[in-house]
């Protein structure tokens, strides 16, 4: 499939009110333009034969240990009744020094990201992206774990959290009930203390849209932010790496395509399901820069996007080219912030990083080389280390003694 041609494989997805197989390709295609991917992208030709692959995936689903991690749940609840269910990582206390057994496995880790002084007693609160879950920081929370007190959360109709209530009387979603479901989580699991914001994608918009509508929780609580892979508005412009025509002609059917996929999403999933050496290779394309990913990272991030029912799909992703919370950002100006971003990235792309930069003009901003937009999951350690670089500037870790993985020291991409 050409990039040439992708105006008419949207068009046709908008006519498929006949054959679950087509309505299927348009499902797999929408659902991946939702999730960080575009409908009518050239995938790569695939040469293993199909019954091979459906064993790979099947063994990479055995085998693969990402998003395994679980800490102690709880559920908060929106203002609209949802449920939002988060899982706390408590801090461990640092080990005494001079064990006579030796160092244990947090105590290693705590030296590498943070040299030998203890984090101070924050909480750091995981927002996640669009079709994902909490378990897309599973690199970052295996290397905090025990180290900080962290939250991590699931979004409303995402993961574990409940189908939101208002959506199901025909509300639509958008990016200000996201930020007061922000607001219930942290009233629920941490309602004291400093915090520290991190989020990808629509989990960096709902933290601006927490900003916007509780300014005073930002300036008497908020640390620092981490701002990754996200936008503060003006996503309707993004092209997704697709040729203008292209683009034009998503722009103009997806309304339609969306609606009439949302009303079948039955049908829809079973197709879905039937096309998944096309997911898989849209899913790669949209959501990872380099051609080196594990497979089963791939695997993993396929798993989290395509658990992300069809309809959920369609009732967010209006919400998307209505945001703008550009005006939000001011609010994070005395606080430090981390924007970082991968260089590849087709669905937040870096110049929205650098555009959020020009306003938070001391905060860093990292582009991080061959990546995605998926980076945390692509290059964890680079995200990983930048986080607890971020929580030594923000005073959640005294600086004195911080090794090289928690230093200042200038690293590829970094500004």
């Amino acid at each position: 499939m050409s990039e040439s041609s992708a105006g008419d494989v949207v068009a046709a997805t908008a006519a498929t009110a006949a054959g679950w197989r087509r309505a299927g390709i348009a499902g797999a295609a929408i659902g991946v333009i939702a999730a960080g991917a575009a409908a009518g992208v050239a995938v790569e030709r695939l040469t293993v034969g199909r019954g091979m692959r459906k064993k790979a995936r099947l063994a990479l689903d055995a085998t693969g240990p990402y998003g395994s991690l679980r800490g102690t749940p709880g559920r908060a609840v929106a203002d609209d009744g949802t449920e939002l269910y988060y899982e706390v990582e408590e801090a461990e206390p640092a080990e005494p020094a001079g064990r006579s057994d030796g160092p244990t496995e947090a105590d290693t880790r705590r030296r590498r990201l943070f040299g030998r002084k203890s984090p101070a007693p924050v909480t750091v609160v995981f927002s996640h992206g669009y079709c994902l879950g909490q378990d897309s920081w599973h690199f970052q929370r295996a290397a905090l774990r025990g180290l900080v007190r962290a939250v991590y959360w699931d979004q409303r109709s995402h993961g574990r959290s409940g189908r939101g209530r208002a959506q199901a009387d025909g509300v639509p979603a958008g990016i200000d009930q996201l930020g007061r479901d922000l607001k219930a989580v942290i009233d629920a699991a941490a309602p004291e203390g400093p915090l520290v914001l991190v989020g990808h994608s629509m989990g960096g918009m709902t933290m601006m849209a927490l900003a916007d509508q509780y300014p005073a929780l930002v300036r008497d609580r908020v640390a620092a932010v981490a701002l990754v892979g996200t936008s503060g508005g003006k996503l309707a412009e993004v092209d997704f790496g697709l040729p203008v025509a292209g683009v034009k002609a998503v722009r103009r059917v997806l309304p339609g395509v969306l609606k009439a996929l949302g009303s079948q999403a039955e049908l829809v999933e079973k197709g879905r399901r039937a096309t998944a050496d096309l997911f898989a290779g849209l899913i790669k394309r949209y959501s990872f820069g380099s051609r080196d990913v594990d497979p089963a990272v791939a695997r993993f991030a396929e798993r989290l996007i395509e658990s992300t029912p069809i309809d959920v799909v369609a009732e967010f992703y209006p919400a998307f080219a209505e945001h703008d919370k550009s005006g939000a950002l001011p609010a994070f100006r005395d606080v430090p912030v981390l924007i970082l971003a991968g260089d590849k990235d087709l669905v937040t792309p870096s110049s929205h990083s650098e555009a959020i930069a020009d306003v938070l003009p001391e905060a860093e901003l990292v582009i991080v080389p061959d990546a995605g937009h998926l980076v945390m999951l692509e290059h964890p350690e680079t995200v990983t280390d930048r986080l607890a670089d971020l929580l030594v500037r923000s005073g959640a870790v005294p600086a004195a003694n911080v090794g090289e993985h928690g230093s200042t020291a200038q690293q590829p991409g970094r500004r």
